[in-house]
């Protein structure tokens, strides 16, 4: 009886040390894989230092040309200079391909993919589950709950960054991504706010302010 009283004791153990496992006693937050953001002041209040990989980002933004999109750009260059894919799906406007080569991007690993509103996020789901990629990045307005848990599944089977752009407007609904940041814009400066990051133990961060 003893040796199995022990021996359960010792798997218990295991399962409770695995880096997935949060206990509200512990000193330490969960080990997080991540990619720099490459804001230095973002980075710091992420757990891993940056966009958690194999799960789904959230960007809110309360409306276009606030640097939405220059928020991923350091990432997304990091990885095409790694000579990883990165696929853009939908986006609302044509890329800009010299803007995107002076960010840095190689313009050879990334593709973007035309798509409605019904197919988007389909398509997003299949490109995260090939393992093809390093990051995917949707434009998904429309996009509900049950679409997002897909988009999570798919990220974690394939092991890429998920970045979803959505409305502000969806800031208030439950969302089973992992990151959820808001961009605004205040005083003509823009900010960034974390509203949710798996394994961060506080709730609260101060705002970043990317550019006046």
């Amino acid at each position: 009886m003893n040796a199995a009283i022990a021996s359960a004791s010792h798997n218990l153990a295991q399962v409770l040390d695995h880096p997935g496992i949060w206990r509200r006693s512990a000193d330490r937050q969960p080990r997080v894989r991540a990619l720099s953001t490459g804001w230095t002041s973002l980075d710091t209040r992420l757990p891993g230092g940056g966009w958690p990989q194999g799960a789904v980002s959230e960007i809110l933004f309360e409306h276009d040309g606030l640097g939405e999109l220059d928020l991923v750009m350091p990432a997304l260059a990091a990885l095409t200079q790694e000579h990883r894919r990165v696929i853009f799906v939908a986006p609302p406007y044509q890329p800009y391909a010299p803007a995107l080569a002076a960010a840095g991007v190689d313009l050879r690993f990334l593709h973007e993919i035309h798509a409605g509103s019904t197919e988007a996020a389909w398509s997003m789901e299949q490109c995260l589950r090939s393992g093809c990629c390093g990051a995917v990045v949707g434009w998904l307005p429309d996009i509900d709950y049950r679409s997002l848990r897909r988009l999570q599944l798919a990220a974690e089977s394939g092991d890429a960054c998920a970045m979803v752009f959505r409305s502000a407007e969806h800031a208030a609904q439950n969302s089973p991504a992992a990151l959820r940041i808001k961009v605004s814009n205040s005083d003509e400066a823009t900010y960034v706010d974390v509203l949710k990051s798996r394994g961060l133990l506080t709730t609260t961060a101060p705002l970043l302010r990317m550019r006046a």
